[in-house]
């Protein structure tokens, strides 16, 4: 095995590259390809592995969760529809096993991120979108597998984490090293990095427009690269079909509240008071999780003791509030349900959304592997079904019978709007839930939101820049001081 593989290389001129160091044929033919041909060819190759990085990941962390939560603490998590729709444990069997579990996980997942891969810490998406302001090669291929790992490790033992910073990691580190070994100039790469972050979101959560969408807008906090989005849609949906090829179809929370119908206008005015709580919670999930990643800089310790410190800390706090633990998809489903939601005490659904924002700063932003999409999917989900129950109990006009729809919007603004992305997750969400029948509530929800987090620059993504403009004077900056 060639030694050099895994290190990033320095840029190669098409004119002076050989075939063998470049690609050979195959480089130099996507090299010298129009449009067309070369994103065709990218496009689908970024796809077929995104899609399959996906599924690998998907299958990891199913079987390390069955074994560190379910074999060892017998404890065993509700999951979404597509998973099966299960109801999960009743309670904890042996609840001195959590906090246990939850320390060894966080303990191994650091240690191994330290050792072998330490830019493969944190939820991923950053890395990923910082590698397409600066060098598209810069990710390591060695911090894709360490990555997968490590996240598989935290999150399967109760972790508050999502799937989709690693599998968007797993995806753009692939695409760095196809720039490297293809030797694509400095912008294909980093359309290419981005078609990667997009094609593996969709990917992994069964929604290939929403990841279109999100590759050409998730670099940026107040723009929009139109370039990628019709590669994007390539790439998406590739991607889509080698995921379902495997795991199947169906949306990941099924079809809530599909055949809503809305027929007066006046029900409306709920919506914008889910638009409100969804920007404030959603701001308090951003200020939280960077406030506990710069707290952790200055508490002591190392890169291992402090993460699995965080775990021990989201162990205990499942001992109060269960449903805090791993991605909480299930418990998603649940509360869009109303047998089920009526059946979770009224305490624990209006303050899940404030403790799962703790438990995700816990477990990430000590140093953990995991996603932040998903946590703030749960959280969105959880703020509409806080204000469906409040609202219910008190009889007011408007207030639909069941909370499903407060539940898809809740999530579609909650998260769209922390991470500057309200197009994209609006459309995920949909995908996710078959639910474009709330698309006149959510607009309304969504664009309260977006508008408020606008008005600040708080954002869950750091790496992302104002807008294209921005990012080329820095890149420009950069280059001339070199």
């Amino acid at each position: 095995m060639d030694p050099t593989e895994d290190q990033p290389q320095p840029p190669l001129s098409a004119n002076f590259a050989s075939p063998a160091a470049a690609g050979g044929r195959f480089g130099a033919s996507i090299r010298n390809s129009g449009y067309l041909r070369k994103w065709l060819l990218l496009g689908i190759t970024i796809g077929v592995i995104s899609g399959l990085g996906a599924v690998v990941f998907y299958l990891a962390l199913k079987y390390t969760g069955d074994f560190l939560l379910g074999y060892l603490a017998a404890y065993h998590i509700p999951t979404p529809a597509a998973e099966g729709g299960s109801h999960g444990s009743a309670g904890f069997t042996r609840p001195w096993a959590i906090p246990l579990v939850t320390t060894a996980g966080a303990l191994v997942s650091a240690l191994l991120v330290a050792k072998l891969a330490p830019e493969a810490t944190g939820h991923g998406t950053d890395a990923a979108i910082e590698a397409v302001h600066t060098d598209p090669r810069a990710i390591r291929f060695r911090a894709v597998g360490v990555k997968m790992v490590a996240s598989a490790l935290t999150i399967g033992s109760g972790g508050s984490g999502g799937r989709e910073g690693p599998t968007a990691q797993i995806s753009a580190g692939f695409c760095s090293l196809l720039t490297r070994r293809l030797g694509l100039s400095d912008e294909d790469g980093r359309l290419a990095v981005a078609l990667g972050i997009g094609a593996g979101i969709g990917a992994i959560f069964a929604a290939p427009l929403g990841g279109a969408v999100l590759g050409a807008s998730i670099s940026y906090r107040d723009d929009f690269d139109y370039r990628c989005l019709l590669p994007g849609f390539i790439t998406s949906g590739t991607a889509y079909a080698v995921l379902g090829a495997f795991l199947g179809f169906a949306p990941l929370f099924g079809y809530i509240d599909a055949e809503y119908r809305f027929e007066k206008p006046w029900p409306l005015l709920w919506f914008v008071v889910l638009g409100l709580a969804a920007a404030a919670v959603g701001y308090l999930y951003a200020r939280t999780f960077h406030a506990v990643i710069r707290l952790t800089r200055r508490l002591p310790g190392g890169p291992v003791l402090k993460p699995a410190a965080g775990g021990l800390l989201v162990g205990l706090l499942a001992l109060l509030i269960p449903q805090i633990l791993g991605t909480g998809y299930g418990w998603a489903q649940l509360a869009a349900d109303r047998a089920a939601l009526l059946d979770i005490p009224l305490w624990i659904v209006v303050v899940l959304p404030f403790a799962k924002i703790i438990a995700t700063s816990l477990s990430i932003g000590t140093g953990g592997s995991g996603g932040l999409f998903g946590p703030g999917i749960v959280i969105g989900a959880f703020c509409g079904a806080a204000i469906w129950r409040l609202s219910e109990a008190t009889g007011l006009p408007g207030v639909p019978d069941g909370p499903g729809i407060f539940v898809v919007v809740g999530m579609m603004a909650c998260f769209g709007c922390v991470a500057r992305a309200p197009l994209a997750i609006m459309i995920m969400v949909a995908e996710m839930t078959g639910s474009f029948s709330v698309v006149p509530g959510a607009i309304i929800a969504v664009g309260i939101a977006a508008l408020l987090l606008s008005r600040t620059n708080v954002t869950i993504y750091e790496a992302q820049r104002l807008n294209r403009e921005t990012a080329e004077a820095e890149r420009a900056q950069s280059a001339s001081a070199d």
